[in-house]
């Protein structure tokens, strides 16, 4: 069946619109359910192609939104069956050998300790932010937000505080 031009435009609009409205909800719902931003943000896309696709063949939809997630859940499903999980076996026969050496493990724990004992030493305000950015793990945002200061700032008392790391460090 062939659309009309007023057709054609009219259901770009409505797709249009959709895409406007419902692109980030739906990014970020296909985000968690996969966990991959950009698979994610694949899938969507794909979401709304096969959306047009169905408008263009005359396809009528009364709650946008309900056939957006519908289309979107099923492209998430096909994905989910298309990975393959692989077995320790088949790994190992492909030459992959699986080691337990947990030396190195043990040494970064043990460095990470003494660097918090050290972080422990330094003057409050360094301290604070290194607590925050390598304890905490916040990014400079974060801690702009927790602290009320700029992030310029907080990247500064960041790096004299790792300055000043660098000389416990070496004093000790």
């Amino acid at each position: 069946m062939m659309m009309t031009t007023t057709q054609r435009i009219a259901r770009q609009a409505v797709l249009s619109l959709a895409h406007h409205d419902f692109e980030k909800v739906l990014n970020a719902y296909a985000a968690f359910k996969v966990s991959d931003r950009a698979m994610g943000e694949d899938l969507v896309q794909d979401t709304f192609v096969k959306t047009w696709n169905y408008l263009k063949r005359g396809g009528k939809i009364r709650v946008m939104k309900s056939f957006l997630y519908h289309v979107l859940n099923n492209l998430i499903i096909d994905e989910y069956r298309k990975r393959k999980t692989t077995s320790l076996d088949v790994m190992i026969e492909n030459g992959y050998e699986p080691s337990f050496d947990d030396s190195k493990n043990i040494s970064d724990r043990l460095d990470a300790k003494a660097a918090v004992l050290l972080i422990e030493r330094l003057p409050l305000t360094y301290r604070k932010a290194m607590l925050m950015r390598y304890v905490q793990d916040l990014s400079l945002s974060e801690m702009s937000l927790v602290t009320g200061q700029s992030k310029s700032t907080l990247a500064v008392q960041m790096h004299r505080g790792l300055e000043k790391l660098k000389v416990l460090y070496i004093r000790s």
